[in-house]
């Protein structure tokens, strides 16, 4: 697992915004997605990038969490669909590849090296499935962009 120091522009989510137990966290991501991604068309914009799932705190047997698309263009938010900002700032960033079962062992990496670099972290954070499922049937070919930004 590397990690590194970024900069990031503030980007427009559009999603679902929900707290599901961590046990049903992938049927909602599914949804959410599927959803986002109607609501994105029905408006007439498109993604502006990969599917996004950010975190609002730590998560516990439930987790407080919004999925869904960047959006370059206005979108207007409808029930069931939020409109987020993913904030701009310095961050630090990992890529973790590999099945999302194995997500654990590159936070476990990934918060050991933030605790060492005494970093002060902002309570969102998220990630991009920037290879997965979707497009890439092998699990050890997907990759997944971990974006924790600094306070």
């Amino acid at each position: 697992m590397k990690a590194e120091r970024i900069q990031l522009e503030p980007r427009t989510l559009v999603g679902v915004h929900e707290t599901p137990r961590m046990d049903n966290l992938t049927e909602f991501m599914g949804r959410a997605f599927e959803t986002a991604a109607t609501e994105i068309g029905k408006q007439g914009a498109h993604p502006a990038g990969p599917p996004i799932s950010m975190y609002h705190g730590v998560p516990t047997d439930t987790v407080d969490v919004t999925a869904g698309f960047p959006v370059a263009e206005p979108v207007t938010p409808t029930p069931g669909v939020v409109v987020e900002t993913l904030p701009g700032g310095p961050a630090i960033e990992a890529i973790h590849t590999g099945s999302y079962d194995t997500l654990t062992e590159t936070y476990a990496e990934l918060t050991v090296w933030l605790t060492e670099q005494k970093l002060t972290l902002s309570p969102d954070m998220w990630e991009e499935y920037v290879v997965g499922p979707d497009t890439e049937p092998d699990p050890a070919k997907w990759r997944t962009r971990i974006v924790f930004p600094l306070s």
